[in-house]
């Protein structure tokens, strides 16, 4: 299997949030097919380092590297330690994210420290790690995908703040596609409603009624797991070199609504 030219089994992949849900099954996708994967995690370390062996169970290589990308040194940590380990970075996925639950309506309810929050991780922290994994990139002509929301589309979402992020992320990719070309491509992936922990910690009792409400609009009739935005993601990785700056949704058609 060759990704623009070179083979997967050549490649260095550093997935950010790569312990849980859908940085995970992106993280174990790649050491399928070959790639050598450093595996971030900022607070899930059991699940980083379960993820790590899974992927050596496999036969594959990873590793794992606690990082806060949301702190620029420790991204240049997290870049440090990829290129001492595997000898260069090919693929860097931006899928670390946080958000807060919040009424849209209810706008006394967010604070500052929510938009600071939700704004270092998801939009400054992946800014910082594009910065620090640039030059090794550019030197492989490689390839970063960010993990947006189609929360960046509609103004739909966990909250305003989160809206807004991945809003930003969406519109940075376009900034990065151009400033970073020719020599890396700069793509991302939109998921809807994604099945797992995120939701079902964030929605609490109303996670079945808001899913089942989803499957009923979406003209696919589900929902995404983890691994159907994976394979999103790989999508991107393994299509057209000149695909560069566009974000692919991935939601099941709930952007179309439902079918008349």
């Amino acid at each position: 299997m060759t990704l623009n030219g070179k083979r997967f089994e050549e490649k260095v992949a550093v997935v950010t949030g790569g312990g849980t849900g859908v940085g995970r099954s992106v993280a174990q996708l790649l050491a399928q097919k070959g790639c050598s994967v450093v595996i971030n995690y900022s607070r899930s370390k059991d699940e980083a380092f379960e993820a790590a062996k899974s992927i050596e169970a496999a036969g594959g290589s990873a590793h794992v590297v606690q990082a806060n990308v949301a702190d620029d040194a420790d991204c240049h940590k997290l870049v440090k330690e990829a290129v001492e380990r595997f000898g260069g970075i090919d693929i860097l996925i931006n899928n670390a994210g946080t958000t807060r639950f919040i009424e849209h309506d209810d706008l006394a309810a967010v604070t500052r420290d929510d938009w600071k929050d939700i704004f270092s991780v998801n939009v400054v922290g992946l800014f910082q790690c594009v910065r620090a994994a640039e030059r090794h990139l550019a030197a492989r002509e490689g390839d970063i995908v960010n993990v947006a929301s189609i929360a960046g589309i509609t103004g739909q979402g966990s909250s305003i703040p989160y809206c807004a992020s991945k809003a930003a992320v969406i519109n940075m990719t376009q900034s990065f596609a151009r400033a970073l070309a020719p020599r890396i491509r700069v793509n991302a992936v939109a998921p809807g409603f994604i099945t797992g922990r995120w939701l079902e910690k964030g929605l609490g009792e109303h996670y079945e009624l808001v899913k089942k409400g989803w499957e009923s609009r979406a003209p696919m009739h589900r929902v995404s797991d983890p691994i159907d935005v994976a394979q999103a993601i790989m999508g991107v990785l393994e299509g057209s070199r000149m695909t560069t700056g566009q974000t692919i949704v991935c939601d099941g058609g709930m952007l179309l609504g439902p079918l008349r």
